[in-house]
């Protein structure tokens, strides 16, 4: 514990700032959600007829995956605060509109007949009857809004909008738990703190919550408005080269902060994440990103690899990687998943990724048609072992879905065993703590990645082995079976090392053909 106290007073400046964001994004998605719930809701309990259509479409959103939906905005607005505000104030409609109409049709029949039978027009009931009784409807749907935004604000991150997230996904892709918690519990304690300021307010005087309501409403008035400035300037300057990468790339010692040192050169930057990116790219979003020598996607979004001159990268060779206890208990599956050792080269990697990414065929088809066209999947009926059940996982990447369906296949081809399939772990770390807990048995991982970002070594022994393949191999297979009780199997022939993308017609536009020509820029 005291190591994360540490972390915060060393990142108290960072904190701060994260946290900042994250209260600017919640409070302008959640005022402008009040601002249009509460209209919403006033319109359905009026026209009646529109009552079904309009919460059916409100609650539709809701159950949108926030990721997706972030995703989908992303061509049309950008990355950025833009989008994610949008996807929180859609997000904080529901409650808000719901417990408007709610409040408003539950107000006493008769209350409002006297009302009219006073004189009263039908605004004049509306705004001093119906929506003061209303009050501690629409304040609990508020309350509840902000809670959800607070938690969804978090996945802001993604799109290079900043807020609390950062922390908690660069510790997610670090292994870092310090990281993780200093986004989380701020995050938490923020949710508790408006719910608690609303709880509050929601107890007082209507003259009270009108001038919260004009307070709030003119700080986002004036956050939207330094926002819409720093777009337009932002828009206008083209000349400067705009980097977006994943956490994990822009922190680790392979990374982004090394290639900048390697090479002597600065880039301006946001964080993302990975499958965002490309999109990002493609959009024109960002003009730089860091990917994968056998992704997919360089092919489908015609992107151009610079060329890595000095060799900062070191290799990256994929291999399966497993529970030592596992193996012990079905040695059957080391000899199942030799078969695929050195088999697959990079030209077929890549081809394999590109069918998924662009031709839109499941991870499954891709990865048998693979063993089919190398005469490895025959549905042998002479099965060894024993029967039994093991746990494949992978990444949330095309690439480790493809490797983990080609283990389950091998392993169920040759085997006696049966494969459930955990698929689309968030982090290396997630992975690290599912193996470490017996809820994964087999992954497919890098060597690269073990080396700089899993095992416990130091600065020089980390520099005497990175250049040599065969060497980093020796090493992460000796040292994850001491520090974890993985074993790592054969590898299988490919080197997923990274790449630093460009479009294709900017870069070729700029001159630019390796990294170093992007250093002279």
């Amino acid at each position: 514990m005291m190591s994360f106290f540490d972390f915060l007073i060393k990142n108290k400046g960072e904190v701060f700032q994260q946290l900042i964001e994250h209260i600017q994004l919640t409070l302008v998605s959640l005022c402008i959600a009040v601002l249009m719930g509460i209209t919403i809701g006033i319109l359905i309990s009026v026209y009646q007829k529109s009552t079904k259509a309009v919460l059916s479409l409100v609650n539709t959103i809701q159950t949108i995956p926030s990721l997706a939906l972030l995703g989908f905005l992303l061509p049309f607005f950008g990355i950025g605060v833009v989008p994610a505000i949008i996807a929180l104030f859609l997000y904080a409609l529901l409650p808000i509109v719901r417990n408007t109409f709610t409040g408003i049709e539950e107000v006493d029949p008769s209350v409002k007949e006297s009302a009219i039978a006073m004189g009263m027009k039908r605004s004049q009931v509306l705004f001093k009857i119906e929506l003061p009784l209303a009050m501690p409807y629409i304040m609990a749907g508020i309350r509840t809004a902000s809670v959800i935004n607070v938690g969804v604000a978090t996945l802001s991150a993604f799109i290079a909008a900043g807020g609390l997230g950062e922390f908690i996904l660069q510790g997610i892709q670090l292994n870092n738990s310090n990281m993780i918690l200093a986004g989380a519990i701020p995050a938490s304690l923020l949710a508790l703190f408006f719910d608690a300021v609303l709880g509050r307010v929601q107890k007082s005087s209507l003259k009270v919550i009108r001038w919260f309501s004009i307070i709030l409403f003119g700080g986002m008035l004036a956050y939207l408005t330094i926002i819409g400035f720093q777009k337009l300037n932002f828009s206008k300057d083209k000349s400067k080269l705009l980097g977006g990468f994943p956490s994990e790339f822009v922190y680790r010692e392979d990374g982004l902060k090394g290639l900048f040192k390697a090479y002597d050169f600065e880039l301006d930057y946001v964080e993302m994440e990975i499958g965002l990116m490309y999109r990002a790219l493609a959009n024109k979003e960002v003009d730089v990103i860091s990917g994968f020598s056998t992704d997919g996607r360089i092919k489908a979004y015609n992107l151009q690899t610079l060329e890595d001159n000095r060799n900062y990268f070191p290799p990256y060779q994929a291999a399966p990687v497993a529970r030592v206890a596992i193996l012990k208990k079905y040695p059957e599956i080391s000899r199942s998943l030799e078969k695929l050792k050195n088999r697959i080269n990079n030209a077929e990697m890549t081809e394999m990724n590109y069918k998924v990414d662009e031709e839109k065929m499941q991870p499954q088809d891709v990865a048998m048609e693979f063993l089919q066209s190398k005469a490895m999947f025959n549905k042998s009926k002479n099965k060894e072992g024993q029967a039994g059940t093991i746990k494949i996982g992978s990444k949330a990447f095309t690439e480790n879905y493809i490797l983990a369906h080609l283990f389950k296949l091998v392993i169920e081809e040759n085997t006696q065993l049966n494969v459930e399939m955990k698929l689309g772990f968030g982090g290396t770390k997630l992975l690290m703590d599912a193996m470490k807990n017996d809820e994964i048995d087999i992954y497919p991982e890098y060597t690269g990645t073990a080396l700089l970002l899993l095992l416990e070594t130091n600065n020089k022994e980390r520099k005497s082995l990175i250049s040599n393949p065969k060497k980093v191999y020796d090493f992460v297979k000796i040292e994850s079976r001491k520090q974890f009780q993985f074993e790592w199997l054969p590898p299988l022939g490919f080197n997923n090392t990274f790449a630093i993308l460009m479009r294709s017609n900017q870069a070729e536009e700029l001159g630019l053909e390796t990294i170093e020509n992007l250093s002279d820029r």
